[in-house]
């Protein structure tokens, strides 16, 4: 019989280990983990390392150079097998991956550029997996992508997906000017409209299909969700991120089409989904009688959640309000996070309820969620939180927001690894929060770590949540970009390797499209420029000679930034400056023109 040893595990294992050199003694390089605990790694004859590196950057061996990159305070990741011995567990360090420039200064995801890269790299696949190097046509657009970027036989268009798209791509274009990413958010929005829209003239509303079936050329609409948590309903959810899309394209064009959409759609929410007398969003309405009481809906009934109710916020209602300044979606904006904060909090457990009953009764028993909590909508939330405290700073608002901050970390992170988990018990059990299903760790849930903590950091000056954003953006760039065929892998196992099985395979999906890494790397590059390194922004518009902008005023934010922290500093109109511009308001008067105008906007921080 096999005596365990002291570590209680009788069978080496392989492991991540992410941390800060403390010291180096000979073969012996003792790490600070995440959470301040001492690891002790072994060099060995044939241990390798790399740099960091962005998508396309070629493969930077540093293998020779160990010794000498091994300086106390460099964070790396290590990983190799373990071994269980008398008095603990050794780690062996088959490679180390080094975060940080040539020079040993610096965070290479802080450097200008980096974020932007990206962003123009994923776009690029994207197009080419859809489109080939052919013209865009989004008849031949598919919702499944294979990991490579090749199509499936799956023939449903699905609207969301669809919109996800032109809002990377829209993103893209404002970002880095790229025209190629404007034609495909542009054709994707004319698409959405003339192939996914309802209109109900009678309500005076506007409802987006489920999507549609293309197989053998003809189109069949499916008016109602086919997911089985939505099944036969029309999801809140649906509806919002069908103008996740439209309303970004809308920011760059002011295209008078798709603000009616948009517009429609927002008259659809408050008068089918809004509860009127107790507040918030119902998560469901029957597709005929547009109720959210309706027997049909079953488990759905009546029933509020975090994407019915919180969501408006991130997918559109945000960049609507950026876009034209308007009092109504402000005062949207501001009941959704008073819903939020008044509601979401749990003094029983560190992190949000996410269920509800119509009278805002927290649902635990519906479906898979249970008493279950995402780490990622904890995280959301605190993000959104403190941006819409750069419009109205409500005392309530930044504190829920550090709060969450505060206690996700010791809850939500792998603080061995790196990292932030998925689906936790929100209750814990003997001191910890169990995992659902597994330890695994998806993309979009990295993304809403690095976003809250960067503008965290940006409107508090808190060196922790600085800290949190760094360590976050280092595990995501080191293991969620896929080097070999582009894109970003969907999830990652709890050591960092890639997780290819099932629907986590692709790299579209009804779950996956383009819309959450095209966010981070949009607003990653602007809350770092702007927030963190107090450097310039250029943006980029191309408002058509029909635009509507409210008061004839394109709005160039990039978001809801904190309050006297940033101002438009410059313009140029197809290349020439441009100086009929509210500085403080980021507004731009736009002179009168029969052709589409190129606009470059140039955002500068305020010096403290």
């Amino acid at each position: 019989m096999t005596t365990p040893t002291p570590a209680g595990i009788p069978f080496p294992f392989s492991e991540s280990t992410a941390g800060y050199v403390v010291e180096r003694r000979g073969r012996e390089v003792e790490l600070r983990t995440l959470d301040d605990r001492r690891v002790t790694v072994h060099l060995t004859d044939t241990t390798h390392g790399q740099r960091l590196r962005n998508l396309g950057e070629p493969y930077d061996d540093v293998s020779g150079s160990l010794h000498e990159l091994l300086r106390p305070g460099t964070f790396l990741f290590c990983y190799g097998p373990v071994y269980p011995e008398t008095g603990g567990l050794r780690f062996q360090a088959a490679q180390l991956l080094f975060v940080g420039e040539a020079d040993g200064a610096g965070w290479p995801f802080e450097r200008p550029g980096w974020w932007r890269e990206q962003l123009a790299r994923i776009a690029a696949f994207y197009r080419r997996s859809q489109f080939g190097h052919g013209p865009v046509d989004f008849d031949d657009y598919r919702t499944v992508i294979s990991g490579s970027g090749g199509k499936t036989e799956q023939h449903v268009q699905e609207t969301d997906t669809i919109s996800r798209m032109v809002y990377g791509m829209a993103s893209a274009y404002m970002l880095t000017g790229d025209e190629k990413a404007l034609e495909v958010a542009e054709k994707g929005a004319r698409y959405l409209h003339d192939h996914m829209r309802f209109i109900d003239p009678d309500e005076d509303i506007v409802y987006w299909y489920h999507g549609i079936d293309v197989t053998g050329g003809r189109e069949h609409q499916l008016f109602a969700s086919e997911f089985g948590d939505d099944y036969r309903a029309i999801p809140a959810y649906e509806q919002i991120y069908a103008l996740v899309g439209l309303t970004q394209t809308y920011r760059l064009t002011g295209s008078p089409r798709i603000r009616a959409d948009i517009e429609g759609t927002v008259r659809l929410f408050e008068k089918h989904f809004a509860d009127r007398r107790l507040g918030g969003y119902y998560s469901h309405i029957d597709p005929v009688t547009l109720s959210a009481h309706h027997e049909s809906l079953g488990p759905n009934r009546a029933r509020k959640n975090w994407n019915s109710v919180g969501d408006h916020a991130p997918a559109y209602l945000f960049n609507l309000f950026l876009a034209t300044g308007e009092k109504r979606y402000r005062d949207m904006l501001e009941h959704t996070f008073d819903m939020i904060v008044t509601h979401m909090p749990d003094d029983a457990s560190p992190f949000v309820q996410e269920r509800f009953h119509a009278d805002w009764m927290p649902d635990r028993e519906w479906g898979w969620q249970r008493d279950r909590a995402v780490v990622g909508h904890n995280l959301k939330i605190a993000w959104n939180l403190m941006r819409m405290r750069g419009m109205l700073p409500k005392r309530e608002y930044l504190a829920l927001a550090e709060r969450i901050g505060s206690t996700m970390p010791g809850v939500g992170r792998d603080a061995q690894r790196g990292g932030w988990y998925d689906v936790v018990e929100r209750r814990a059990r003997d001191g910890r929060h169990p995992f659902v299903w597994h330890d695994r760790k998806t993309w979009w849930q990295q993304e809403q770590a690095i976003l809250a903590y960067l503008i965290l950091a940006g409107g508090t000056d808190r060196e922790d949540f600085l800290t949190h954003a760094r360590e976050s953006s280092a595990f995501y760039n080191a293991f969620f970009l896929d080097h070999d065929e582009g894109g970003v892998f969907f999830t990652v196992l709890a050591q960092g390797l890639p997780f290819l099985v099932g629907n986590e395979r692709l790299k579209g999906s009804h779950a996956m499209a383009m819309y959450h890494k095209a966010e981070l790397c949009f607003l990653a590059e602007a809350y770092t420029r702007l927030l963190i390194n107090r450097e310039p922004l250029d943006l980029y518009f191309c408002p058509g000679p029909d635009a509507r902008f409210t008061d004839g005023l394109l709005r160039v934010a990039p978001d809801v930034l904190p309050l006297g922290h940033v101002v438009l500093d410059q313009v140029l109109i197809d290349g020439a400056p441009h100086h009929d511009f509210d500085a403080e308001a980021m507004a731009v008067r736009l002179p009168e023109s029969d052709q589409r105008l190129r606009v470059r906007a140039r955002l500068r921080p305020v010096r403290d």
